[in-house]
């Protein structure tokens, strides 16, 4: 293993086609106040050489550019490999469209220390144009059904007690994780591209045996869904954002449904998706409409590879 850097995170910020936002992230990390971080900035084939211009302007970050779209899962499995073969011995996820409070680092790196065990911490998420209201506390899984469920999820801070607590997944807009907890786990499952990779690859690290903890003290501001929030003819999300979230909702129900479960994970979700569908159809999306049923049937016929494994 190579020597181990002086730095010891390596933040991992994932750009495509957001440099405002990435711009007002890396303005934030600076006045992080625990020094000892590396960010390294994955650029996933932007417009406009966005990666060049972000090295421009913030010439401390360590710049990794793809030569496409890899997804959040594949533009982030790059900036892992490259913090693990520098030797960084914590590596964070961090949502380029989020903007951190100074002491947030340091009061998650403290979870590490005061729990062996521990492999992954999460902060306290707050909607960053409304600081009131909670985007997410950590997940809650429920095995019956395949749902994951976001704790917290658009609640007022006065109206849902926070509170460090173990959790059952971490959101992928913000995980601080062991090095030796990724080693063991393997990275993320590219084959869901986007949406719920997070939620499989939690699961896998409690299925090795890592806990995973929510530190409410540490805070950052999300504005949730920047990358997927576009004018487009039928609304603000389009429809590869309906897509991707139904055929991962399917991948997952496939990989992790233990026996008759996966009956009735099927069936819950299958009805959901129906009335999504039903919903779209009576409001003349018919994108979206087609999008849905596309990820249905996609989601129970395609071939799920492994591509967590170290390659």
């Amino acid at each position: 293993m190579p020597s181990t850097p002086d730095p010891s995170v390596a933040i991992i910020l994932v750009n495509w086609n957001g440099y405002a936002f990435t711009a007002d992230c890396l303005r934030s990390l600076r006045k992080v106040d625990f020094q000892k971080f590396q960010v390294i900035l994955v650029d996933n084939a932007s417009k406009d050489q966005e990666g060049k211009k972000l090295k421009a302007e913030f010439p401390e970050i360590e710049l990794v550019e793809n030569t496409k779209n890899l997804g959040f899962a594949g533009g982030n499995n790059v900036g892992i490999k490259t913090a693990l073969a520098a030797g960084y011995p914590h590596v964070m996820l961090l949502n380029n469209d989020t903007v951190v409070e100074p002491d947030f680092l340091g009061i998650m790196l403290q979870k590490f220390r005061k729990n062996p065990n521990v492999g992954v911490v999460q902060p306290l998420i707050i909607f960053l144009h409304d600081r009131k209201k909670i985007w997410s506390a950590g997940g809650k899984w429920q095995q019956w059904w395949c749902r994951s469920i976001t704790l917290g999820d658009r609640k007022y801070i006065g109206d849902f007690k926070v509170r460090d607590r173990g959790l059952d997944w971490a959101t992928g807009c913000c995980m601080l994780i062991r090095r030796n907890a990724l080693v063991d786990t393997g990275l993320l499952n590219e084959n869901y591209f986007a949406y719920f990779e997070d939620v499989e690859w939690s699961l896998r690290f409690r299925k090795k045996g890592y806990e995973i903890e929510l530190a409410s003290d540490a805070v950052i501001y999300h504005e949730a869904g920047a990358s997927s929030k576009k004018k487009h003819s039928e609304g603000t999300l389009s429809a590869s954002v309906f897509y991707y979230h139904v055929r991962n909702q399917f991948y997952l129900v496939r990989a992790k449904s233990l026996g008759i479960q996966i009956l009735f994970a099927a069936a819950y979700h299958l009805s959901r998706f129906i009335l999504w569908m039903a919903y779209f159809g009576l409001r003349g999306r018919f994108q979206k409409l087609r999008a849905v049923a596309r990820g249905i049937r996609d989601g129970w016929t395609s071939t799920l590879q492994n591509t967590e494994i170290w390659s």
